[in-house]
């Protein structure tokens, strides 16, 4: 299988293959590229200062996350996982919100019931994210086969890991998908790790994108560090399944730059010398180079790009850490729709407590 490749490392590119997106739409690209990177970078500094308590990066696969996502209609559906939070703010998520949920503060979406990075905002058809791998892609199956058989034109996205590929709730998917021939296409960032484990160790497959031919549909290796691959490769198979020609798996090929979470010491098991090699392949340094050499971006525009998506990631943060806590009381809430009488007498004896 012949991995669909249109930047190089070095900027230089095959207009044979460049997708068709307006000068805008590179640099809007390039700007969520940029504003991922720096949300990251500020996300992992504010758990290692104790201010939040969890955090998971996506330093490397950025290019996954905001090629694939810019291909999608406004009314489709995406179950993503916790590294895309670019796939958020691409479909118009404010950045307030999700800080929001890091903190868990009283403005928090959640409420501050979910683990950090677990988002979910049903006005933008992004489904809530769970810890347990692969688990939503039986989830995002089932909202394929409701809007097939409602005859919507809308189509599921939903994003992977390579330690994804090893649970059952994947076979179960991809089969189910085949065999109906669901709006769906399911995204796999291969990032070579599932948290420790490389991706050698998970499959005998020559890749992973293969793995879809035995679902009967088809299946197709992209290189997930150059994000008009996977933009390309996300339009042609979204459009496939939006006029009914049915699922298809693509295998983004990318690179985890950081941990598996805050939890996590990479150097456990791997080699800095592997990290070394994956940054020369960096997506954004790559993008960069090719809309300097398309003479859309300059040294000083990006300069001005990478500090205005900078302080706009630390105003934000900065007054998201000012909102208070949530209020005891609503640990209460939402869980029944009319409080049962138990439960009502150990909110008032809370209440009390708290007078």
């Amino acid at each position: 299988m012949e991995m669909l490749s249109i930047l190089r490392a070095d900027g230089e590119y095959d207009p044979k293959l460049e997708p068709d997106l307006s000068d805008e739409d590179l640099v809007k690209m390039y700007r969520h590229l940029i504003l991922v990177r720096k949300f990251n970078e500020r996300g992992m500094a504010l758990q290692r200062q104790g201010r939040i308590g969890f955090f998971i990066d996506s330093t490397g696969q950025e290019a996954c996350q905001i090629g694939a996502a810019y291909a999608l209609n406004s009314n489709d559906w995406v179950y993503p996982t916790y590294r895309d939070v670019g796939v958020c703010f691409l479909r118009g998520v404010p950045m307030k919100v999700i800080f929001d949920q890091l903190y868990a503060n009283a403005q928090d979406y959640m409420k501050g019931r979910q683990l950090g990075v677990h988002w979910g905002y049903k006005e933008k058809n992004i489904v809530t994210i769970g810890s347990p791998i692969a688990t939503q892609l039986v989830h995002a199956v089932g909202t394929a086969y409701a809007v097939k058989y409602k005859n919507h034109r809308v189509v599921t996205l939903t994003f992977f890991g390579d330690g994804a590929t090893s649970q059952g709730e994947f076979h179960t998917a991809l089969n189910f998908a085949g065999v109906f021939k669901l709006p769906i296409v399911f995204f796999c960032e291969n990032n070579q790790y599932a948290i420790s484990l490389p991706v050698r160790r998970q499959t005998a497959s020559e890749n992973i994108a293969m793995k879809a031919w035995s679902y009967g549909f088809e299946g197709t290796q992209v290189d997930g560090n150059d994000i008009l691959a996977v933009y390309k490769a996300a339009k042609d198979t979204i459009d496939k399944a939006r006029s009914g020609g049915g699922p298809t798996l693509i295998e983004g090929v990318t690179y985890r730059m950081g941990g598996h979470s805050t939890a996590d010491d990479p150097s456990k098991y791997r080699n800095q010398s592997e990290v070394e090699m994956w940054k020369k392949r960096d997506p954004i340094l790559r993008f960069r180079l090719y809309l300097m050499k398309k003479g859309l971006l300059s040294e000083q525009e990006d300069r001005k790009m990478q500090q205005e998506m900078e302080n706009e990631v630390n105003e934000t943060a900065k007054e998201a850490e000012k909102v208070a806590p949530p209020a005891l009381s609503t640990m209460f809430s939402d869980v029944y729709e009319e409080m049962p009488w138990h439960l009502k007498e150990e909110l008032d004896d809370l209440m009390k407590e708290g007078t």
